[in-house]
């Protein structure tokens, strides 16, 4: 309730559309505090995560039949590659086809949006680069200030 609070305190009512990392309970707790918020988990980060099981020697593969499924024009078009994807590959690597039919309507919120938008809507890799321009400010690289006096 506190994180509602600060949220809040800062002028926040509603949040439409949230793309989170697929930290286990987040798309939970955003619902518990803005049940009107649609939850959007980073396509990313899963494709990321999925090639963890895959083969070195499968995954340029892999990747390029699995393209269709997260550029598709439609949800429909989406789900119809994904059962492609599921016909080539599912019986070689079942878990990761399990985990997008699982996750399937937190990975696909995306496409109720218009193409052009899509993009920073399916993946944090935008928010994250903002951090890590943070952290490289406030964290000093060792020697920045350091200046020699001769006497």
């Amino acid at each position: 309730m506190a994180e509602r609070s600060d949220l809040h305190n800062r002028g926040i009512q509603d949040i439409l559309i949230a793309c989170v990392d697929g930290l286990k309970g987040f798309p939970e707790a955003i619902a518990s505090i803005f049940p009107q918020t649609e939850v959007q988990l980073c396509v990313v980060h899963q494709i990321r995560n999925s090639l963890r099981y895959i083969a070195s020697k499968d995954q340029k593969a892999f990747m390029a039949d699995f393209k269709p499924v997260y550029r598709a024009d439609t949800k429909a078009a989406a789900e119809l590659a994904l059962d492609e994807l599921e016909t080539k590959w599912g019986e070689k690597y079942p878990i990761v086809l399990e985990s997008w039919r699982s996750k399937w309507e937190l990975l696909s919120a995306y496409f109720r949006y218009p193409k052009a938008i899509r993009k920073p809507i399916y993946t944090t890799n935008a928010v994250e680069a903002v951090h890590r321009q943070f952290r490289k400010l406030t964290i000093k690289p060792k020697g920045l200030f350091l200046m020699k006096t001769a006497y």
